[in-house]
């Protein structure tokens, strides 16, 4: 598809604005919680971006891959349908440099970023995705590397349940069962679900399920709040990690959590305590047909407590907390590691000007037991111009220890690992201004970063035998990012339309290599996104998504629709992806699906 076409599709959302009637919807103040000190949206000074439970009903996305996919400055790069195999990238940068929690649960993973997105919570469980663009160590460590994406999983209010059945192009099927109570003391949800298909191309079958239950215990303040989820993948990945035509991958992971938390609050007092345990496991086939070819297995483990507070004074507000872990890995590949891994945290945010300015300094101390002690400073500022617009700054500094793949992995004649990578280090600073009302929002941001030391599997010249981690010497990023968001009604309707755009400039100074897998030429350049939901009978909503991505490689146009229908406690959707046939990559050598298609019903009992 032509580029005249990216434009006609961008002027038709434009034109869906004039239509509107003068009623506007008024937009709900959301809290985070992915910060130490909570604040309202509309307070804080940094970029962060909200999918709620409503964005995520009236999207065109069945899975999370897909819709991150439609938020600004998010590179989502995918191997395959229903977001099988994704890596997450923030605002350029590499996938081991993003964090993802889940109710505030770090779930990195010791041996790899490629398991990320292994345990990402049904659409169904999720009450918002909270995204923190931008240097986030100050706030959750060191894989904060380039910011940070929160989910928070739905709070049981009601007795209900839920069946849904989907089923769409390549043989693809789905069930996904979702019960919850509410008893005299303590409320439940449980959720079941398992997908799979015949795969778009040789050997990218796959076979998902997941499992997750939460349960609140109630006490006389606070619930007592326990998670539980488990996802099992199994999967034929056909060019997913190498380009070789000689192998045929295969994979099967497992992925576990478990967590305990609770908060306890005074007059000036917040406190959060939890408790969490993460395991992996992953089997790795270079030939999925001959296992004696080369097999890894891989598990690792994670167990931790971390205790989070603020204290408000007359000075403002104090945050504070300490995080510490056990981290262990057993693998036939990387051998048996152990680390111990410490952090403490404070910042102080303080309050001037009638409440109009924000500053808020703050520092994290990192410790991993195999790498030296780290001081992650940060600073935010903040200064609300009027109602509805605030202008900030902020700056930070960002560190990242590598993985015991990029420190010990040996594939014969392919890639190898570096015992003497150095952590990576990066300072960030980034400027914006964000305008909102009770219909209408707009924000913009210019950002910097001037990393060191990124780890990059490199070959230096053409007759290198095999890709080696290195610690790259210098590379700059700047970019740009403009986000807007419309709710209007039509006949008493609710509409929404959101535009996002993003630019990436990658200046890599003295870096010379031949070749490089990860972070050289691969950064998305220009990053357009478009989603229209409309609704203009009681019983019928559609939903639009459209993406623009331009690489240094590649560009290309992606239009994804849905149509859903809800009569009394049925829904059904049909759903097409890639409406226009657009041949285009997110991964080299891994070609996405042409237009493909999902049926879905679904049924509610109250």
């Amino acid at each position: 598809m032509k580029k005249i076409s990216s434009l006609q599709l961008f002027f038709f959302f434009i034109s869906a604005i004039s239509i509107a009637q003068n009623d506007t919807i008024k937009l709900k103040e959301i809290l985070i919680t992915s910060s130490r000190i909570e604040l309202p949206f509309s307070e804080n000074s940094r970029t962060i971006s909200i999918i709620s439970s409503e964005d995520i009903l009236r999207s065109a996305a069945i899975n999370v891959a897909d819709m991150l996919q439609q938020i600004g400055g998010i590179d989502v790069r995918r191997r395959g349908i229903d977001g099988m195999q994704s890596d997450l990238y923030i605002r350029g940068g590499h996938f081991n440099q993003t964090l993802v929690l889940i109710d505030g649960i770090k779930t990195e993973d010791p041996q790899t970023g490629h398991h990320t997105m292994n345990m990402m919570i049904p659409l169904e469980n999720i009450e918002r995705i909270e995204i923190i663009k931008g240097p986030a160590a100050r706030i959750f460590g060191q894989n904060a590397f380039n910011g940070a994406i929160n989910i928070v999983t739905k709070n049981i209010i009601e007795d209900n349940a839920k069946i849904s059945l989907t089923g769409g192009s390549f043989d693809r099927k789905s069930i996904d069962v979702t019960a919850s109570t509410q008893l005299e003391g303590s409320s439940h949800q449980v959720h079941y679900s398992n997908n799979s298909s015949n795969g778009y191309r040789d050997n990218t079958d796959f076979d998902n399920q997941n499992f997750l239950i939460k349960s609140s215990i109630n006490t006389k303040n606070e619930p007592i709040t326990m998670l539980t989820s488990f996802g099992e993948r199994k999967f034929g990945a056909n060019n997913f990690y190498t380009n070789s035509p000689s192998f045929n991958e295969y994979e099967e992971t497992q992925t576990s959590l478990a967590g305990v938390s609770t908060k306890f609050t005074t007059d000036a007092f917040v406190i959060k305590p939890k408790i969490y345990w993460k395991r992996n496991q992953d089997m790795f086939l270079l030939r999925r047909e001959d296992p004696s070819f080369s097999r890894n297995f891989n598990i690792s483990n994670k167990v931790g407590a971390e205790v989070n507070a603020s204290y408000k004074s007359k000075i403002g507000t104090t945050g504070f907390g300490i995080d510490f872990a056990s981290i262990s890995l057993s693998s036939n590949n990387l051998g048996d590691q152990n680390r111990t891994m410490f952090n403490a945290f404070l910042e102080q945010r303080f309050i001037f000007a009638n409440k109009k300015l924000d500053v808020t300094p703050g520092v994290s101390l990192n410790y991993f037991s195999d790498f030296e002690f780290q001081v992650l400073p940060g600073f935010d500022f903040g200064y609300k111009i009027n109602d509805h617009t605030k202008f900030y700054w902020n700056v930070g500094y960002s560190y990242r220890v590598p993985t015991y793949t990029e420190l010990y992995v040996n594939i014969p004649n392919f890639l190898s690992g570096n015992e003497d990578l150095e952590p990576e280090k990066a300072v960030t600073e980034e400027m914006g201004i964000k305008y909102q009302t009770n219909s209408f929002s707009f924000s913009t941001a210019a950002f910097y970063r001037v990393a060191t030391d990124l780890i990059d599997y490199v070959k230096e010249e053409e007759s290198s035998p095999f890709f080696l981690a290195q610690n790259l010497r210098k590379i700059t990023t700047q970019g740009i990012e403009l986000n807007t968001s419309y709710a209007f009604k039509v006949n008493d309707f609710n509409q929404g339309l959101n535009l996002n755009y993003t630019f990436l400039e990658d200046d890599y100074n003295d870096v010379n290599v031949f070749s490089s897998r990860y972070l050289i030429n691969t950064s998305i350049k220009h990053h357009f996104t478009a989603t229209l939901n409309t609704k203009f009978l009681k019983f019928l909503e559609q939903s639009i998504a459209y993406r623009y991505v331009e690489r240094p490689s590649n560009s290309y146009n992606v239009v994804d629709a849905k149509i859903k229908v809800t009569i009394e406690s049925f829904t059904m959707f049909a759903l097409v992806n890639n409406i226009f046939d657009t041949d285009y990559s997110e991964k080299d050598f891994v070609p996405m699906p042409k237009a493909n298609f999902v049926f879905g019903l679904s049924y509610k009992i109250k």
